[in-house]
């Protein structure tokens, strides 16, 4: 099995954007969802490199600006917060006007991961109903 970086940003036209780099050729294809898109990738890495399509899985990316999209329960001023980035920097990462660099992109990642760690380990109780409470005069 072939593991491929797949790097998967927004357009402005409600399609995805997917990229890869596959012999030093850079491939783009866009979509209307993550799967399409890597069924039309996997099939031009078979039409101009001649590679099994079963035998491609990817290795999938976010763009910035598409993770907080994709997952729009993120809670970007959370994260600038827990990350050390002030929270205006923040939404312009999200935004694409301005581009983070590799270290802070890291840093970000880093407080998403313990924030799915968080996740992960909450566990949740079944209510208990409560018996209702009678009065005796005595």
């Amino acid at each position: 099995m072939q593991t491929h970086i797949l790097i998967i940003e927004s357009a402005s036209d409600d399609q995805l954007w997917g990229r890869l780099i596959f012999d030093d050729n850079l491939i783009i294809e866009s979509a209307s969802n993550e799967d399409a898109l890597q069924k039309k990738m996997k099939k031009l890495l078979k039409d101009f490199h001649g590679l099994n399509p079963k035998e491609i899985e990817f290795d999938v990316q976010y763009d910035i600006t598409r993770v907080f999209e994709e997952k729009n329960f993120l809670n970007i001023s959370e994260i600038a917060q827990r990350a050390g980035i002030n929270k205006s920097l923040m939404l312009q990462y999200t935004s694409g006007k301005k581009l983070p660099s590799l270290d802070r992109v890291r840093e970000i990642e880093k407080v998403i991961r313990q924030i799915g760690e968080e996740l992960i380990n909450i566990k949740l109780a079944a209510p208990v109903k409560k018996k209702p409470v009678t009065h005796t005069r005595g």
